[in-house]
């Protein structure tokens, strides 16, 4: 991609590239150690297989819209948030006992399996996953800091890392800490600023403008294209967690109900909630053995009370405001039509 068109496929076809010879280096290196790691480079791999690739581009553009030109150094700096989002993937999925990721096995759940049937396999294989995502953390800091930019470059995007690592951790604590608790729509809008929101949009955004040398005002801007639009992508998401096609998602849908994780959409649903229908939620949220039947009971009621519509009206909102945002940027004209394509993917998808 060398001109100024914004060419969605052939960025990702770039950004794969670069992630796959990286990590199956790095996994090479892992497995030579001893064979009995070849099962746990593997999920490396399988890490970084598949994506959409958005924190990358959002890098990416961060820097262009400085007036930067493309360069390979710097798709290998942005593709290094690829891999802090492969390592939140692989916590996240341990820590919600997901099994399912892009329709494959998530990473506990295969180690658990390469561990074999001895006592404690389960935990082991979980203890494999954990130690999988702390690698794929440290590789992301390797990748940015070989990427070929310049050192003084690297030097002005630094100290964002560290804003990223800790807002994101932060995020992940606040989901535990209020899995299970009383549904408040407030309290899900932060979890899903910090957890997911800020390391989307927003933090890829500050990375590539603090490499490009972007000014304070246009920091500010990004800040305020990138919180809203990454709030929309964590919105729809949850709807496409309970109510998207697996298939399509390569998610299991029941995830987040049998959780009882605070997502906005049961939060507007309890809020929404006569005494009847809360007694009915608090009888299913939660459950393990949530069936197929009780599932389909938690989205019949949400589609009764409306639920999901006010998190189109939330998602639509969101989205208005970033792109109000953009327009009042002095960017280039190129950069501005990418960052309008790239909240369009964001927000509006099926998977």
């Amino acid at each position: 991609m060398t001109s100024d068109r914004w060419e969605p496929a052939a960025f990702k076809a770039r950004v794969d590239e670069v992630l796959r010879r990286f990590v199956a280096q790095q996994a090479d290196e892992f497995a030579a150690i001893d064979p009995s790691l070849g099962a746990v480079a593997e999920q490396l791999e399988a890490a970084v297989a598949d994506g959409k690739r958005l924190r990358a581009a959002f890098c990416y553009w961060g820097w262009r819209a400085v007036g930067q030109p493309d360069n390979d150094a710097l798709l290998r700096a942005a593709a290094s948030i690829e891999l802090v989002h492969a390592a939140a993937v692989v916590h996240d999925d341990l820590i919600d006992d997901s099994p399912l990721r892009h329709g494959r096995p998530t990473a506990h759940v295969t180690l658990r399996g390469a561990v074999g049937r001895r006592p404690g396999a389960d935990a082991a294989g979980r203890s494999l996953a954990m130690l999988v995502g702390d690698l794929l953390m440290a590789l992301a800091g390797q990748l940015f800091a070989t990427s070929g930019v310049p050192a003084a470059y690297l030097v002005r995007a630094r100290p964002l890392w560290s804003v990223m690592a800790r807002e994101l951790i932060a995020g992940e604590c606040l989901e535990i800490l209020h899995t299970g608790a009383g549904p408040d729509t407030e309290t899900s809008l932060k979890v899903i600023r910090y957890k997911t929101a800020k390391y989307t949009a927003e933090q890829p955004l500050l990375i590539g403008g603090a490499l490009a040398g972007a000014g304070a005002r246009l920091r500010e801007g990004y800040s305020a294209y990138g919180l809203p639009l990454g709030e929309a992508f964590q919105l729809r998401d949850d709807l496409l967690g309970l109510f998207g096609d697996p298939e399509h998602t390569g998610k299991a849908s029941a995830d987040d109900v049998r959780g009882q994780r605070p997502t906005a959409l049961l939060a507007e649903t309890w809020h929404l909630a006569g005494d009847g229908e809360r007694e009915l939620l608090h009888a299913l949220l939660g459950r393990g053995d949530l069936d197929t039947k009780g599932l389909d009971a938690v989205r019949g009621m949400m589609r009764r009370l409306k639920a999901p519509d006010r998190i189109e009206d939330m998602i639509g909102a969101r989205v208005e405001e970033a792109l109000d945002a953009l327009h009042q940027l002095e960017v280039p004209a190129h950069a501005t039509a990418a960052l309008t394509a790239l909240a369009h993917s964001a927000a509006v998808r099926l998977f």
